[in-house]
């Protein structure tokens, strides 16, 4: 099929762009995008942990079942156990704690400060995981993204609850943590399978979350809306399923630079969105906005030029080789390979 579809110019070294990689990257750029602002639309009649909870084990389930079908080999208990507790960190403390904070955090600004787990993933991969010690580029961009933070949340009128912006920190911060953790992790071999283990195991925990905070006793069925069941649906069929399925697609038929341009894409697609629904958008959130959304390009621009330099021999001063990650709205699929420990020449 691949070999008969026209192409178009390529956006990564030895990468195609046919139709269907064409329509996979329409999928991760616009659904993911999309899925801050449905999520906000979930939560109007039914409660955050048991929504997200809900979700997870569903497209989880769904997915292991087709898995399975198709001859997928069955996990071993420890990569069931590797996999929970990648899915705790993302699906949980990671996905549950974006969507709790959208009951006061509009889905732009909540899109906006999840672009910060690239900053995240620098810092803790040079702390705690053995990784490079950051060079002067990425500490410039560092500080960018922590200044477009500073303007989000800072205090003034238009910024973000300081609660829910704590909360979304945090989601960040575990998001990132999960995703480093999952290059060592002793995950099965096919991403899909992994996905579907990560899901099944973060919406258990949310359920019990859920049963903790007491959401099974604010559920009114009948109060139940339209536009949350389908907003619902939406995250389950799209956010989870199809768009991950198109994530997996693209890291197979072209290169991770090129798909990790979602996370530059997707704050821009949930802004928009937001404002065509009434989200409040002013200057200074502009101006965070561009400094975080920024930060994350730079920090990309930069790893993969410095990939580049290794590739080829050149000398090296600084690295921030950042694993691609899904975004927060949705789900981390593949297990990410080990990164080379390069030896900083600084």
């Amino acid at each position: 099929m691949k070999n008969i579809e026209p192409t178009l110019p390529s956006i990564g070294s030895g990468s195609k762009m046919t139709l269907p990689v064409l329509l996979a990257f329409a999928a991760i750029y616009i659904i993911w995008g999309s899925t801050y602002l449905v999520i906000r639309f979930a939560i109007e009649t039914i409660p955050p942990f048991l929504m997200a909870g809900s979700r997870f084990l569903i497209a989880g389930g769904l997915l292991f079942a087709i898995l399975r079908w198709r001859g997928i080999a069955k996990p071993t208990r420890s990569q069931w156990r590797a996999a929970a507790i990648l899915g705790v960190l993302m699906m949980c403390g990671g996905n549950g704690l974006v969507t709790w904070a959208e009951q006061t955090v509009p889905s732009a600004l909540a899109a906006l400060l999840v672009t910060t787990i690239p900053l995240w993933m620098v810092t803790l991969d040079a702390l705690f995981f053995g990784g490079p010690r950051p060079g002067w580029r990425v500490i410039l961009g560092l500080g960018l993204g922590l200044l477009g933070v500073g303007l989000l949340i800072g205090p003034a009128e238009g910024a973000v609850a300081p609660v829910g912006a704590a909360v979304l920190i945090t989601a960040t911060f575990l998001w990132a943590l999960g995703s480093l953790r999952a290059r060592s992790a002793a995950v099965p071999d096919s991403p899909w399978m992994t996905a579907a283990l990560q899901m099944i195991g973060g919406g258990a925990v949310l359920i019990l979350v859920a049963t903790a905070a007491g959401e099974w006793q604010q559920v009114d069925v009948a109060a139940i809306s339209g536009r949350s069941l389908a907003a619902f649906a939406y995250l389950i069929v799209f956010g989870s399923i199809i768009a991950l399925s198109a994530y997996v697609y693209l890291l197979r038929e072209t290169t991770a630079a090129s798909v990790a341009t979602y996370a530059f894409v997707n704050p821009v697609i949930a802004l928009f969105l937001g404002w065509l629904v009434g989200e409040p958008l002013n200057w200074r959130s502009l101006i965070g906005a561009s400094l975080v959304i920024g930060a994350v390009v730079f920090l990309h621009w930069n790893r993969v030029s410095q990939t580049l330099a290794a590739s080829t021999g050149q000398n090296v001063q600084d690295h921030s080789e950042l694993p691609a990650t899904v975004d927060q709205a949705t789900v981390d699929p593949v297990k990410l390979p080990k990164r080379p420990r390069w030896r900083s020449a600084a």
